[in-house]
């Protein structure tokens, strides 16, 4: 992937949630993952939390963190496989301005070669909420690896080449 080494690094300040109802921080080992990967990249980890698999809890944290200036975008992980505990993507549906549909589909793609067929199950997703980024990762391992490795840490990566999600960030509340 194209860096631009010779551009100046912007780190950003990233929230992360882990969405479920038997994670606790012992066991997190998804959100430790994505933890450690945004710290090594160079960004800022705001802030982390553990949320059940509650709807409006979610919601509620994701819209603190959305009116919270230190943060510009919010990675969720779990909660958006088939079933009826899964609920990240329509928390997600509750805060968004704006839907980035390429990220879910090119997560899938991306994760057909890791997984295969049952990329499908996946309803990993990706939405702008009044400025803010928020992506939505299932909860393995294998899928946090996939959705960073392969493209948030491209596209949250102000040097990437041709263009990426940070230099669109002064320009997102445009009117």
């Amino acid at each position: 992937m194209p860096i631009d080494e010779n551009a100046n690094f912007k780190p950003v300040n990233i929230a992360l949630v882990t969405v479920s109802d038997t994670r606790t921080p012992e066991n997190d080992s998804s959100g430790d993952l994505l933890a450690e990967r945004i710290q090594k990249a160079g960004h800022n980890l705001a802030d982390r939390h553990i949320e059940r698999d509650d709807t409006a809890k979610l919601t509620a944290l994701l819209h603190n963190w959305i009116d919270n200036e230190d943060i510009d975008c919010i990675i969720c992980t779990g909660g958006t496989g088939l079933t009826g505990r899964d609920i990240t993507p329509e928390a997600l549906d509750r805060v968004k301005s704006k839907e980035i549909p390429g990220f879910g589909e090119l997560f899938r793609w991306l994760s057909y070669e890791s997984i295969g067929l049952s990329t499908i199950q996946s309803r990993a997703c990706a939405v702008l909420a009044r400025g803010t980024y928020i992506f939505a990762l299932p909860g393995s391992n294998g899928a946090v690896k996939d959705g960073w490795d392969k493209i948030l840490a491209y596209q949250l990566d102000s040097r990437y080449r041709p263009c990426n999600f940070v230099e669109l960030m002064p320009r997102l509340t445009e009117k």
